[in-house]
């Protein structure tokens, strides 16, 4: 390999060469924030919340900040700030707000907070949904990126994205995800 020292990383088992490194510095147990994006949901009704909640904890990892907040962009703002500044977080999950409609102001109002975008993430979303509830998946907004050495990651307020972007997307790429904020 031209520009590289023979022995310097090692490719994780069973996963591709580009996870070259992540295996050295893989991060088993992270922290996670989880806010919804709703007019109408609650802590009793919020089901996407719910399975985005399980499916961290279901892996390992803790969540440690939970909230709800209106279709508002400076609520959004105030609580993923609030969990920004959380030691323990390693990435924050907005469920919710990322349509077409004129009250989906999610990516609006986290785009501005992140320093660097990770382009990829709702191609990659898109494609995968594609799969299971077809063309519509082109509506679909979803977008991720770093701010402040964290991840921040915006997934449609459905149970069926809030499933797929875990199980298919997050958690399997979560420990290389951390890995490459923070190297």
């Amino acid at each position: 390999m031209a520009g590289r020292r023979a022995g310097r990383s090692r490719a994780v088992p069973g996963g591709p060469a580009h996870h070259r490194g992540a295996a050295q510095g893989a991060v088993l147990r992270l922290g996670a924030a989880v806010i919804t994006v709703s007019s109408t949901r609650t802590r009793e009704t919020d089901e996407s919340g719910d399975l985005i909640q399980a499916a961290f904890e279901g892996a390992g990892h803790r969540v440690h900040f939970r909230a709800i907040v209106k279709d508002d962009a400076r609520q959004i703002q105030a609580a993923v700030r609030r969990a920004l500044k959380l030691r323990e977080v390693d990435i924050i999950v907005t469920s919710g707000g990322t349509g077409m409609g004129r009250s989906d102001v999610t990516v609006e109002a986290l785009t501005p907070l992140m320093e660097k975008r990770a382009d990829g993430w709702g191609d990659t979303f898109r494609a995968v949904s594609r799969e299971e509830i077809g063309n519509a998946a082109f509506l679909s907004r979803s977008v991720a990126g770093l701010a402040s050495g964290k991840w921040i990651v915006a997934i449609p307020g459905s149970k069926g994205a809030a499933r797929t972007a875990m199980a298919n997307l997050l958690l399997p790429e979560l420990p290389h995800m951390v890995w490459e904020a923070r190297r």
